[in-house]
């Protein structure tokens, strides 16, 4: 049953058979949590739905979060070899998670996660749950409840960070229209980088598949660039460089 809870407990000593580059790197359990705060979390599968659209992408987006609350590095583990891991955190672009390639099982079921999912022809994989480690020592584990399906309500990353610090917030989203050859879009984008903040850029005009049709749509304005921050729109390159002269 998927419902062991090992907190005060330390982590399974197991070898990780990761790459690095075109090499095999073995990588054991001590290297990633001795003497380091550890967010963990574990997931079914590389590819499939809730993990790659929402389990993996909120822990990247928090990452830089947990940093600042003390966490030295978030984990992402899942029973699939190394090969599958790269390409997935590739694909993910998820520069503030760390895939790690449980291939064999060992420590899911050091964990006492380690299900069969047979039905769906996964063979053995791990349950879905997060943990913080301080130190190789389990101080707090959200583990989904035991039911068919994949259940994932306890294990994200907001739950996490609420555990850690109550009072932490997480950042809010920057997205920018632009247009190729855009001098003005130029400009918006390099106030953005000189304040550290990280932003969606959303490409528009011929071949992009972002028409002025759509941009006007979406921001009530023909121009760009278009920024939003947090769900309000900002406006332009001018209107952006007011906004922020206000923070």
């Amino acid at each position: 049953m998927p419902h062991t809870n090992k907190e005060g407990q330390s982590v399974p000593q197991v070898t990780f058979k990761t790459r690095k580059g075109s090499e095999w790197q073995d990588v054991t359990s001590d290297m990633l949590f001795k003497g380091k705060t550890i967010v963990v979390f574990a997931l079914p599968g590389a590819y499939t739905p809730t993990c790659s659209s929402s389990h993996v992408p909120r822990y990247n987006e928090l990452g830089p979060v947990f940093k600042s609350c003390g966490v030295d590095d978030v984990l992402c583990l899942s029973v699939n070899d190394a090969f599958v891991m790269d390409a997935w955190s590739k694909d993910q672009n998820a520069e503030n998670v760390r895939f790690i390639p449980d291939g064999n099982g060992e420590f899911a079921a050091g964990m006492g996660m380690l299900v069969d999912k047979s039905d769906i022809g996964f063979g053995k994989r791990s349950w879905r749950y997060s943990m913080l480690v301080k130190d190789g020592v389990i101080k707090k584990m959200f583990i989904e409840q035991d039911r068919p399906g994949d259940p994932f309500e306890v294990s994200d990353a907001d739950t996490m960070l609420s555990y850690i610090d109550p009072k932490a917030k997480g950042p809010e989203f920057v997205t920018i229209f632009t247009r190729e050859g855009c001098p003005h879009c130029y400009r918006a984008k390099s106030l953005l980088k000189e304040r550290n903040i990280a932003f969606e850029e959303i490409k528009t005009g011929q071949g992009t598949g972002v028409s002025s049709r759509t941009l006007r749509a979406t921001t009530g304005r023909s121009t760009v660039p278009q920024v939003f921050i947090g769900g309000r729109h900002i406006g332009g390159a001018d209107d952006l460089a007011r906004y922020l002269e206000t923070k």
